[in-house]
């Protein structure tokens, strides 16, 4: 039997140089199958998939389903995690948990149930043990923090010696509720002139981020940048700004950073984005990282100074990145073209 992995090796971002060119990043991130916002096993229709139909859809890959005749509504979500379970399977297991959690919450739905899979674990082997034990603790801490109930058999396991070196994965399911009497808010921008903010703490980090692996090809760096408690505050923020009504569009900052996130709210309206960097972080990192708790949302400019107070009051984190435009992508009074080539670049 194998050794449990030891811990992973120290990582610098100042050992990977930055991009000259922002564009060569981005149209090198746009072949990614990882970033794509379709799957086509998925699509049952009979109608051939264009690529101006990426990013379609209100719900952004979030099951809704009606629960009566009264308007209650259950919201349900999968996600599935691979990065550090042979390392470090606790926090692999929150981050997992608190990704699932800020979608539901950024939707308008209350995260109240979830259940864990975890696939290609021997657990006769103390590598299984070690990440089977981790993914509990993580499964058992994040469900706590976040309020959660969590299937009777907790996690389920899977293993398949055929399958030879397949990368250990958990796999989760959450399921959440809307009440009649709330309306549900969408990752898509919606007009022209909204302001846009992001909600959560900038920092410097790359790891374990789509950009670090796909276009520096390094798959050895730590987990992104993580705090199960400021995870809870800004998920308190976004509960707030639905409940006062104060934010027409919530989506969490996921795989391939800020950029990908903002063109993913922008592509299903024709929409685009005038944004400006953080001077304090690096390019790279502020557009392509992927550190957890960050949020973009969109916002009447009617409803700006009741926003800013209110997340003020709450002593939550946030950075003014800009406006929605019609169409027309601008980075640091950069113009990137318009969304419809982005769209067509995909």
């Amino acid at each position: 039997m194998s050794d449990v992995i030891q811990e992973e090796k120290e990582f610098a971002i100042d050992s990977i140089p930055e991009p000259e060119k922002i564009e060569d990043v981005i149209f090198s991130l746009m072949v990614n199958p990882n970033l794509s916002s379709i799957n086509y096993f998925n699509d049952f229709g009979e109608i051939n998939i264009s690529p101006d139909s990426i990013g379609d859809g209100d719900a952004d890959e979030m099951g809704l389903f009606d629960l009566d005749s009264n308007g209650n509504k259950m919201a349900m979500t999968t996600h599935a995690f691979h990065h550090h379970l042979q390392s470090d399977p606790q926090k692999a297991t929150e981050i997992l948990v608190s990704r699932a959690c800020r979608k539901m919450v950024c939707f308008g739905a209350k995260p109240t149930a979830i259940s864990a899979f975890l696939y290609h674990i021997n657990i006769a082997d103390p590598n299984g043990q070690f990440i089977a034990s981790g993914a509990k603790k993580g499964l058992e801490n994040a469900a706590e923090k976040f309020d959660l109930k969590i299937s009777d058999r907790k996690i389920r396991f899977d293993y398949f010696s055929e399958h030879g070196p397949v990368s250990p994965t958990i796999i989760i399911s959450m399921m959440g509720q809307i009440s009649y009497d709330k309306n549900s808010t969408t990752h898509t921008f919606k007009k022209k002139g909204n302001n846009i903010f992001l909600i959560g703490r900038t920092v410097d980090d790359i790891g374990s981020s789509e950009y670090l692996e796909f276009y520096h090809e390094t798959s050895d760096s730590p987990l992104p940048v993580f705090n199960i408690e400021e995870e809870i505050e800004v998920q308190s923020a976004i509960k707030k700004l639905n409940e006062l009504k104060l934010i027409e569009s919530a989506s969490p900052v996921g795989k391939g950073g800020l950029f990908f996130t903002l063109l993913r709210a922008a592509i299903p309206n024709d929409l685009g984005f005038d944004i400006t960097t953080s001077a304090e972080t690096r390019m790279d990192s502020f557009m392509f990282g992927e550190a957890m708790g960050r949020i973009i949302v969109g916002v009447n400019p009617e409803n700006v100074d009741d926003f800013v107070d209110t997340l003020s009051e709450m002593k939550v984190p946030f950075f003014t990145l800009g406006h929605v435009t019609k169409g027309e992508i601008r980075i640091d009074d950069e113009s990137f073209g318009y969304i419809d080539k982005m769209t067509s670049a995909v």
